[in-house]
């Protein structure tokens, strides 16, 4: 079964591939290890580092969290930086608030 991706969403897929891969090599470690780390394949790893978005989500974090950067994922969708989310609950705030009305048995004196 084939599913559509989005172009953008398949360069950005790409680009992940190729941070994680330099990120690897930055830190000079071998793809046999990055994978046992990862309990992954070193077949799977290659597909991570391709972009591969038949890869599961878990497995790329996985990668990510060996590389000493789970922190970055954490932050992939905080709320803080979902810009139209705030723009649209803000223009769904009330432009007034009123008290409830009290009837004439609960007014003070």
């Amino acid at each position: 079964m084939s599913t559509f991706i989005p172009i953008p969403a398949q360069r950005a897929m790409r680009k992940l591939g190729q941070d994680i891969k330099e990120a690897r090599l930055r830190r000079r470690i071998p793809a046999a290890i990055m994978a046992e780390r990862a309990n992954i394949s070193p077949k799977t790893l290659v597909k991570i580092e391709k972009g591969d978005s038949s890869v599961a989500i878990a497995s790329y974090v996985s990668v990510i969290f060996c590389l000493g950067m789970i922190t970055r994922v954490e932050d992939l969708m905080d709320v803080s930086y979902d810009k139209t989310g705030l723009v649209l609950e803000s223009e769904r705030l009330p432009k007034r608030i009123r008290l409830p009305r009290l009837n004439n048995e609960n007014r003070y004196d």
